[in-house]
Order: structure tokens, then sequence, then C-alpha cells
């Protein structure tokens, strides 16, 4: 077996906690596979269970070192370089992230999808409310999230909209993120706020419409209802070769995270054909500018 890090490509080796974790769970359950080692096996070597097998194969927990290292034990894996390449990368997929110093202002739910939204390459939306959080402005966030948390106070509000701007500066150089929104008309019609802040946000997204990462479609009320009635739905595409999409489908008081093919290739679809039918992003500043017009 040749040095472990022979496994990952070079956007691997530079990828943020959220990836790394997927990638060390998958290269883990690959070692386990090819010595025929049962999860339940693997599992009691490490004095855990068949669940916790499961949660470090699918990244969905940090690693122990000593966990991996006597899974590596018992995978066969003895090279002592190739343990310290793996090892590495454990540690670096353990360090805290940018949003640890905003856990106040986070749901238990939504904390997997900070690291998956960070590390991915490139981020898919449809939203039928509001403007994703991506593009909104700080008013506009502020009018969006006082709107939900009635019960927050106004120093929690504000520390869920900086919350919200940081996740932003994925949007900014020097490796910003690719984004491809479809949003519903209703979404930019429906005012949140005072009319000056819809303006602001309108404006803005007219701008960033124009940024060459940014795809941005309205699908309008002239086409009639989105395919199947779909509602906000949100799709991620790593660089890694190695990790598959993820759908993540956000609801009143928790999240869906979708890993399964089967699953994923659905809301492809779904998003693919929203893709096609709204018109093309070209036409999109004239129809905010239109927009604008009637505040």
């Amino acid at each position: 077996m040749g040095d472990m890090t022979e496994m990952f490509d070079s956007d691997s080796l530079q990828s943020g906690p959220t990836a790394l974790r997927l990638l060390i769970g998958a290269q883990l359950r690959r070692l386990r596979e090819s010595c025929g080692i049962t999860r339940e096996e693997a599992g009691y070597a490490i004095r855990g269970s068949h669940s916790k097998i499961s949660r470090m194969e699918s990244g969905r927990t940090g690693f122990k070192k000593r966990d991996v290292a006597d899974l590596l034990t018992l995978y066969g894996v003895t090279d002592d370089a190739e343990r310290a390449s793996l090892l590495a990368l454990v540690h670096q997929a353990n360090a805290p992230s940018w949003w640890h110093d905003y856990r106040d202002a986070i749901p238990d739910w939504f904390e997997p999808y900070l690291g998956l939204e960070h590390d991915a390459a490139l981020i898919r939306t449809h939203e039928v409310q509001f403007v994703p959080g991506l593009l909104q402005t700080r008013d506009y966030a502020r009018a969006v999230i006082a709107q939900g948390h009635e019960q927050d106070s106004p120093e929690q509000v504000e520390r869920r909209v900086a919350l919200r701007m940081r996740r932003q500066e994925i949007l900014t150089p020097p490796t910003p993120r690719k984004l491809w929104a479809v949003m519903d008309e209703g979404a930019l019609r429906r005012r949140v706020g005072s009319e000056a802040t819809m303006r602001a946000q309108l404006e803005h997204l007219a701008r960033v419409a124009e940024q060459p990462h940014i795809t941005l479609q309205v699908f309008p009320f002239a086409s009639g209802s989105a395919i199947g009635g779909v509602g906000p739905v949100t799709m991620l595409r790593f660089a890694q070769a190695q990790l598959n999409d993820v759908v993540y489908l956000e609801h009143l008081t928790g999240a869906q995270y979708l890993t399964k093919e089967s699953d994923v290739r659905h809301y492809r679809h779904l998003l693919d054909e929203l893709g096609v039918l709204a018109p093309p992003p070209a036409e999109t500043p004239a129809l905010l500018d239109r927009i604008i017009e009637r505040l």
C-alpha cells in the first residue's frame, strides 16, 4: 500500500474539516471492506459499537486519533509513514472551524450544513419564499431573522445576522465558490422589511448577478408552479471526486441531509429542470429592474 496521502488529491489535502472528515471516513470504510471486517467487529476493536463506526465512515462525527490508530492496525496498515499521513489528516479534520465562535447562534441541526457549505465548490439552491441567505443584504437578513425568531433579543438577532454575513465570505476572492440560484418570483416581490430594505436587496441582486461565479435565475409567475411543487432545496458539490453531492432540505425546526445517490439524483433532476424552464440568467437583471421600478 502506498503513502496514505496518495489516496487524496491536491484539492482534498487543502480541504476544510468537514470535507476531510468525509474523505477520511470513506477511506476507513474502504479499508474495512477490503479486509472483510464488519462494522460490529471494527466497533469492538475501538471499544465502541457498529453505529459509531457508521458515524465515522459517513463523516458525521469527529475522530479520536486513538480510534483511528487502532482501526488502522485492525485493517493491516502497519507502515509508520502511512499511518502518520492519515493521522495528520485526522488532526487537520479536528481543527475548530470559524463558526465555532457563533455556536450560540447556531441550531445543532444547522452546524453540519455550515461545514458542507464552506467546503463545497458549487452550491445550487432553489428558494421560494426568501432571497437565498448567501445573497441577502444585512438589513434584509435582519428583517428575515427577526421575523423567524420573535423570541430572540436584539443582541441575539444581531449574532444571527453576523453569522449570515460571515457565511457570505465564501463568495469573495481569492477562492469564491460557484453559486447557482433559482428563485421564485414571489421571493422578489414579497416585501421583507421596509421599502428601502427591499430596494437595496434587489439592487444588490442585480449587482451580484453580473459576477462570473454567480448564476442567478428567476422562476416567473407566468411559468406556473415549480416542478412538483418543490420547496427550498440546496445541493452541494465538492471539488474532491471521491465525495458525493449532498442535498440539504431545511424545515421549520430541523433539516434533512441526503447523501444516497438514489435520493440526490431526484433533486439534481429537479434543479436541472428548474434551470431549463426558468428564463436564462442574462434576463435576470432586466426583471430585477422592472420589479424595482414598481416598488
